[in-house]
Order: C-alpha cells, then sequence, then structure tokens
C-alpha cells in the first residue's frame, strides 16, 4: 500500500487540523450522521408494541462504525484520485494529515466491531447487511467510479440498506416495509447524486471518476435520469403507505407532495441545464429527505403482538389511532 508524504509547511498555509477534526473528516461525519438517520427511521417504523431504546442504541452504534468503515477503506483506495480533485484533496489522507496504514487498520477494526455490536445487541440479520454492505461499498462501489458510470447506481443501492438494517435490528426478517424503505432511499439518491456531480463534474474529471456528467457535456441525459428518477419518487414514497409503515393522515400528503416538489425542480433543470438548477435540485433533496422520513416516524403505524396456540406470535399492524383514547 502506497503512502502519501506530509507536504512541507509553507509560510501562510492552514494550520494541521486536530486530530479529532482528521478523524471526523476521515469518518465522513455528515455523510455517516445521514447513514444514521435512515438506519434510526428504520429502526422507529418497523413493527414493535414499543421502543426498546437499549436495543435503538446498538443498532445507532452498529450502524455508525460500519458506515465509518466504509467512509476510511474508500478513501484508502481513492487516496491519489482525491488529490487531484479541489473538493477532496484537502482531505486528511491527501493532505498528509493521516497515515493509510493507520486509517485502514482502524477501518477494519471499526468494521468488525459495527458488525459485531449489531449483532450482540439487535439480530444477525442487521449485522449481515452491515457487513455485506461494507464489501459492496468497497469492493464493488469503489472500484466501478474510474470504469462506468452504472457506479451511481451501485451507490445508490448502498445507501438504500442502512434503514433496512434499522427494521431488520427490530423483527431480525425482511418485509415488504422494508423494501418499501430501501426503494424509497434508492430512488432519492439518483436526482440527489446527479445533481451534485454535475456541480463537481470538472472536478470529477479530474479524479478520472466515470460519472454521468463527465461523460454527457450537453447535460441531457443526465437532467433526463434525474427526473425520471425524481418522479419514482411518487409512487414509490407511497409504497410506505401500502406496505403497512406509515398511514394516509399525514405521510401520504407529505410524501406526494415533496415527490411532485422534486420533479418539478428536476424538470427545471432539465429545460436550463445549468449550474444554478442544478443546485436547486440538489438543496431539495437535502430537504426532502428529513422532511418525508420525519413524516414517517410521526404517522407511522404501531404494532401489538397477539399470542396464538398453533402459530406463536403474529404482528398485527394497528393504526395510531387505536391506541388514542377516545374524545
Amino acid at each position: 500500500m502506497s503512502t502519501v508524504p506530509a507536504a512541507a509547511p509553507t509560510e501562510g498555509a492552514a494550520p494541521t487540523p486536530g486530530a479529532a477534526v482528521v478523524w471526523s473528516r476521515l469518518a465522513k461525519a455528515r455523510l455517516s450522521a445521514l447513514v444514521l438517520l435512515t438506519a434510526a427511521v428504520g429502526f422507529l417504523v418497523a413493527p414493535a408494541p414499543a421502543v426498546d431504546w437499549a436495543r435503538l442504541g446498538w443498532a445507532c452504534l452498529g450502524t455508525g462504525l460500519a458506515a465509518t468503515s466504509a467512509a476510511m477503506l474508500n478513501q484508502v483506495a481513492e487516496v491519489r484520485r482525491d488529490a487531484r480533485m479541489r473538493r477532496t484533496a484537502g482531505r486528511p489522507l491527501p493532505a498528509g494529515h493521516a497515515h493509510p496504514r493507520t486509517v485502514f487498520i482502524v477501518a477494519v477494526l471499526a468494521g468488525y466491531a459495527g458488525c459485531a455490536a449489531l449483532a450482540f445487541g439487535t439480530t444477525m440479520l442487521a449485522s449481515a447487511l452491515a457487513a455485506a454492505n461494507i464489501l459492496l461499498y468497497v469492493l464493488l462501489y469503489t472500484p466501478l467510479k474510474p470504469r462506468t458510470t452504472f457506479n451511481t447506481l451501485v451507490g445508490a443501492v448502498t445507501g438504500a440498506i442502512p434503514p433496512v438494517i434499522g427494521w431488520t435490528a427490530v423483527t431480525g426478517t425482511m418485509a415488504p416495509g422494508a423494501w418499501a424503505l430501501f426503494a424509497l432511499l434508492f430512488a432519492w439518491q439518483i436526482p440527489h447524486f446527479l445533481a451534485l456531480a454535475w456541480l463537481y463534474r470538472a472536478d470529477y474529471a479530474a479524479g478520472g471518476f466515470v460519472m454521468l456528467p463527465v461523460r454527457d457535456p450537453s447535460g441531457t441525459a443526465t437532467a433526463q435520469a434525474a427526473l425520471l428518477s425524481s418522479l419514482a419518487l411518487v409512487p414509490v414514497g407511497l409504497l410506505a403507505v401500502l406496505t403497512g409503515v406509515a398511514g394516509v393522515r399525514w405521510y401520504a400528503p407529505v410524501a406526494l407532495v415533496a415527490g411532485l416538489w422534486m420533479s418539478w425542480l428536476a424538470l427545471g433543470f432539465l429545460r436550463e441545464r445549468s449550474d444554478a438548477r442544478a443546485r436547486r435540485l440538489f438543496l431539495a433533496s437535502l430537504a426532502y429527505l428529513p422532511i418525508v422520513l420525519g413524516a414517517m416516524v410521526a404517522d407511522r403505524t404501531r404494532a401489538v403482538t397477539v399470542a396464538t396456540p398453533a402459530d406463536g406470535a403474529v404482528i398485527l399492524e394497528v393504526p395510531p389511532s387505536a391506541f388514542e383514547e377516545p374524545q
């Protein structure tokens, strides 16, 4: 494994960041926070009579460590490409603030610890999904980035797995609701990333990454893909209602309006393929996820467990109104 020597300090250069800042950047703290948010949503909307807060803590710890592991391993693999890009040249590895071997060891330990935490505190299925996601991110998504534009679809798969980890941390099984969460996160990531990639297309080209905007100078294909995936958010967003994850009182109208809003902005990007239009779509995607997931948690269905002599425990989903006192 090659090393990247630290650059010699020059007069007026920015000071070397502290260890906490360096490791926070290596963990991609903001991205990992988004992963934790989606995993927590998957946990909270999974069918259960009550929230097991201790188990939620284990789920967040394990998912967070797994996300940190994937982020660090990705940066170790892409250190030389990151050094060519203005947006990433200041990351700890290309800037010489950390040693690749040290980061690799910490990343592997974090991955093991994350999967162990999920296995110990939640379910084996959640642990297996976290391990698979690390491997998918590092061994498939990362190598595909300089080879084919299909890397975006693979990356969307890795980003859609965390809420399923949260779901399976409660239930230990896959169910239609888990697939609804997966579909929502998968569809959301396409316009989100394409808008970002359009803004940084010159940077991605300099780094040797094969993103759709790099191969699509006019932006037509990029904008069309962003529009189609944004339109898909409308029906996909309503899958949570059809699978009994969330209700029609609050979640359904919020998901419908948010999906149409994203589609309108994507249509604007198609009509005028400019940085300004792409930035609006990107910022809207940042707002879409917390709004829709927040509405899902607020309007989630609840579940009660009913014991039957023949079949054991049966999960029955009951709308929140059934638990409210009559007026």
